[in-house]
């Protein structure tokens, strides 16, 4: 909304209040000026007047005053109205001036950024922040928990329910997505950015509102509190599987440090130390179930399994991860060689698509495009450029400079990854490659566009995998970038690759500022972990309740009855 259309849409109300207070400043400086002036015109009135006898002085000052006639007296009477007329009229434009100030230094409102007059409430701000970050935790707390109902009753059984994450899912999606945009000033209109703020939240709630609609139907399906034997069973087993891969987990990180170097498995630092603190809170759990069941408590035992499948849910997050970057690096140190033929061999033949352009446009050929010094397509096809192309809208000078750069990084990663040069990241190698040739114009096929996917793939995996375990305190802005990140991975996996990377920072930070929530009920049992990870909710002392599937009105369903 410009400065103009601002100022008329404010309320008339404002009008009709400056106008009164001018009509009073008009009417009290007319009362005045009569008032002034009835003295003048009973000066001639025909009544004589005794004036004692006086000096000379006093008969000269006399004189005076009876030479005085009204015309003398109209001169400041008129200067007094014109002065009360001009200090109304510049108590009406300052105050005008002074209403449609936009900034701080009293300026208008800049047209480049009009959604900052008015700014939309801060409440609905921070109210759609915190409904991203619940929807979040609602959506993966839904998937755990749905992953051991399908090992249990299968597939079908659990159709329904996974189709409302999925559902859910795509609901929180379109709310990151609108959030997105919202932080990019888009929609720029001060009304149009509340309202988006407003379907940000409508679709948190909706999200939720999808998973609390089948949580009955899903608790019914599971009978947790009925007996949890056979879920007991099926959480044990897991858990026995993932405790053995634990320890083979650790030995693969050191044996990838050893050859990649610790920068190449800085993704999974900690992973094993975190697998293990939910080793002992799923080990503390399981047993405290099967004593509730023994005791018939029914209740007891479905909370405490709860939580158990909630921490070997994250062992397998973590022990998976470690899997995962193992066959990821050594996919990427195959790549490695081929990417950078590959590269080098593009990046050269742009360079010499570039120089037959230039020397055409710098003889002055016939039917060649653009100014003499402009990039330009190359007029004849090159050897080796099958899968190049000159941008035509980058200049000679600067397109040389971008080859240049390319060149120089290509030749970074080639000395880098010599056999004598000791262990190095191929992860790494790759994104360098993919990042070197994209300003110079290569399309992305074969081996390139593997590469590039494969990068992408890998950093969105890592930085996922970080916000789950860790969203009891991971904010919104993390899971934002992530989501976007998600998004266009299929169709821009290069900027998905640092949206990724970008979301696994501002977790972290997170994850440094706020620390550990303490659990004081029983830390020693991994309670605090489990409300860092954000399987307990962390709303009492001993960490609350579990959290469930559903939204907002069933994930602390579970919650122990009060005596």
């Amino acid at each position: 909304m410009t400065a103009s259309a601002f100022r008329e849409a404010r309320p008339r109300c404002a009008a009709r209040r400056l106008s009164g207070r001018v009509a009073r400043i008009v009417l009290g400086g007319a009362a005045g000026i009569v008032w002034l002036v009835l003295p003048g015109m009973t000066i001639n009135s025909g009544t004589a007047v005794a004036l004692p006898e006086t000096r000379p002085v006093t008969a000269i000052a006399a004189q005076r005053h009876d030479e005085t006639s009204p015309g003398y007296l109209a001169l400041p009477l008129v200067a007094v109205g014109t002065a009360g007329v001009l200090a109304g009229y510049a108590y009406v434009r300052r105050t005008r001036r002074a209403r449609t100030r936009t900034t701080p230094d009293g300026g208008p409102a800049p047209p480049s950024a009009p959604w900052r007059s008015p700014p939309p409430s801060d409440g609905l701000d921070r109210h759609s922040m915190e409904l991203i970050t619940l929807a979040d935790d609602w959506v993966r707390t839904s998937q755990e928990e749905l992953g051991f109902a399908e090992a249990r009753f299968g597939a079908a059984a659990v159709e329904p329910f996974t189709r409302a994450v999925q559902e859910a899912d795509a609901e929180l999606a379109a709310a990151c997505r609108m959030r997105e945009r919202y932080d990019h000033g888009v929609p720029e209109d001060a009304a149009a950015r509340t309202q988006a703020l407003a379907g940000v939240v409508g679709r948190c709630e909706e999200a939720g509102r999808l998973l609390d609609a089948e949580a009955a139907s899903f608790d019914e399906l599971r009978g947790l509190e009925r007996g949890s034997r056979e879920a007991l069973e099926i959480a044990e087993t897991r858990f026995r599987e993932l405790a053995g891969r634990t320890g083979a987990a650790a030995s693969t990180v050191a044996g990838l440090r050893e050859r990649y170097g610790p920068a190449a498995v800085a993704s999974v630092t900690g992973h094993v130390e975190l697998a293990k603190d939910r080793l002992l809170l799923a080990t503390s759990r399981l047993n405290r179930a099967h004593q509730s069941a023994d005791a018939g408590d029914a209740a007891a035992a479905a909370r405490h399994l709860r939580v158990a499948e909630g921490a070997v849910a994250q062992i397998g997050v973590f022990v998976h991860g470690v899997e995962r970057l193992a066959e990821e690096l050594s996919t990427a140190g195959r790549l490695v060689p081929a990417a950078l033929s590959g590269a080098e061999a593009d990046v050269e033949a742009i360079r010499r698509a570039a120089e037959s352009a230039t020397a055409r446009l710098t003889a002055g050929s016939p039917g060649t495009p653009g100014p003499a010094g402009a990039g330009a397509a190359a007029p004849d096809p090159v050897p080796g450029a099958s899968s190049t192309a000159v941008p035509v809208d980058v200049a000679a000078g600067e397109l040389r400079a971008r080859v240049t750069h390319a060149d120089l990084e290509l030749a970074h990663v080639r000395v880098r990854a010599q056999p004598a040069a000791g262990p190095y990241d191929p992860l790494d190698a790759l994104r360098r490659i993919v990042r070197a040739t994209a300003p110079v114009g290569t399309r992305r096929s074969g081996v390139l566009s593997a590469a590039e996917e494969l990068v992408a793939r890998s950093a969105l995996a890592a930085a996922d995998d970080f916000a789950g375990t860790h969203r009891g305190v991971v904010g919104a802005t993390a899971r934002i970038r992530l989501a976007e990140a998600r998004r266009l991975l299929p169709t821009d996996p290069q900027t998905a690759d640092a949206l990724a990377r970008q979301a696994r920072e501002l977790a972290e930070q997170d994850v440094r500022l706020h620390g550990n929530p303490s659990a004081a009920g029983d830390p020693s049992a991994g309670a605090t972990a489990a409300v860092l990870g954000g399987i307990l909710l962390g709303e009492d002392p001993d960490g609350g309740p579990p959290a469930c599937y559903g939204g907002p009105g069933t994930r602390a369903r579970r919650r122990p009855k009060p005596a």
